[in-house]
């Protein structure tokens, strides 16, 4: 393919990761992989092109573009040579025709996010890796992966100085280690769980943090994850198998009946970790795209539903529990004031301190962060049931 045919071709497909942005539908890679399904004449050079011409324009703007031709115009200028008329390239370029301007976040989004965090927000991530103590330990992982570094305070992590392909590796492969970004290691460091404990995670999704609570227990105790969402549910099933865990309790929640499908646990758990649904925000680095489709509304949405699942938790922990709650989210009303409301309306929970934890205390828990910790945005905090 030509360059110019090559920017068309990321025209087409930006055009489709717009609509499917605003309709939240498939996201930008399922999109991309579609395309190159359906045009197997392009070769691996123009496949790593269209993705960086893709990638570029969802880096480039907060703004959702108009169009992907606006957004291309936005990345490479009316005046360039590329939007010819040639066949199947770009139409010429017009002056005064729709051109998207660069930001970094969503005016609307960007006055709910600390400003020293904008430009980190959207900085390339680093590839974290836990190690699997099960099968090896960091020096076994330190050997055979030479570009990978300690992580200070996380006895399991490292993190490589170069990203790499991961799922070709044999430790990967063999489930001596997992992709799990510091921040999200952290969140189940603060758990801090023991053997023979009584666990739920609720919010579990695909099970990373599942996985990381389950080294710490040693495969004892009892380790429920739960989840509405069953295509998420069901990718820890093949992860559990990787790393050679198999004492999960995976559990699929139907919504509005959580608490009768969780009635046998009611007070009974020594610690809910609950990973709650949120923004996202704090990962852009590693989802550009996901600030397209978050809106004002989509976020009340999401803090009532973290609100429910607090309440839902809280009702899972025994007298002198604990309950932690974390949310991949530099948003206030995700972290502290999520959790500021549910200490003034339940007497029953104190707030404990998270000093063993990177990051700067806010609120009644601790904020992790791009520019201030390297890691992926995380509030996280720790409350223990009265007894």
């Amino acid at each position: 393919m030509r360059p110019a045919a090559r920017v068309q071709a990321a025209i087409e497909i930006l055009d489709r990761v717009i609509e499917s942005a605003r309709r939240n539908g498939p996201a930008a890679d399922t999109i991309i992989g579609d395309w190159i399904r359906g045009h197997r004449y392009a070769g691996s050079k123009d496949k790593r092109a269209i993705r960086e011409h893709v990638y570029a324009a969802i880096r480039a703007f907060g703004e959702m573009p108009e169009s992907g031709r606006a957004a291309m115009l936005g990345i490479l200028g009316e005046n360039d040579d590329l939007f010819d008329g040639s066949l199947y390239g770009p139409a010429l370029a017009v002056s005064g025709e729709p051109t998207a301007s660069r930001s970094l976040l969503p005016a609307w989004l960007g006055s709910l996010i600390p400003e020293e965090e904008h430009g980190a927000l959207l900085a390339r991530a680093p590839m974290d890796l836990r190690i699997n103590r099960a099968k090896t330990d960091r020096e076994n992982v330190l050997r055979e992966l030479p570009n990978a570094q300690p992580i200070a305070g996380l006895a399991d992590a490292v993190r490589l100085s170069e990203n790499m392909r991961i799922d070709d590796q044999p430790a990967w492969i063999e489930g001596r280690i997992e992709v799990q970004d510091a921040g999200s290691q952290w969140v189940a460091a603060a758990c801090a769980v023991l053997p023979g404990m009584t666990v739920v995670d609720l919010c579990a999704g695909a099970g990373g943090k599942t996985l990381a609570l389950a080294a710490d227990m040693g495969g004892t105790g009892r380790l429920v994850a739960c989840d509405t969402n069953r295509d998420r549910l069901q990718r820890m099933t093949p992860r559990a198998e990787r790393a050679g865990v198999s004492s999960v309790e995976a559990r699929l929640l139907n919504p509005g009946q959580e608490l009768s499908q969780l009635a046998d646990l009611e007070g009974q758990a020594d610690l809910v970790l609950i990973d709650a649904p949120c923004s996202g925000s704090g990962t852009l680095r590693r989802n550009p795209e996901a600030r397209w489709r978050l809106t004002p509304d989509r976020l009340n949405r999401l803090t009532d539903l973290q609100a429910h699942v607090l309440a839902l938790g809280a009702r899972l922990v025994k007298p002198g529990g604990t309950l932690v709650y974390a949310v991949c989210s530099l948003i206030a009303a995700e972290g502290t004031e999520q959790i500021a409301a549910f200490l003034e309306k339940e007497n029953d929970w104190l707030a404990e301190d998270l000093d063993s934890l990177p990051g700067r205390q806010e609120g009644a828990g601790r904020r992790l962060s791009p520019a201030h910790d390297g890691t992926d945005g995380f509030f996280i905090a720790r409350l223990t049931r009265r007894c």
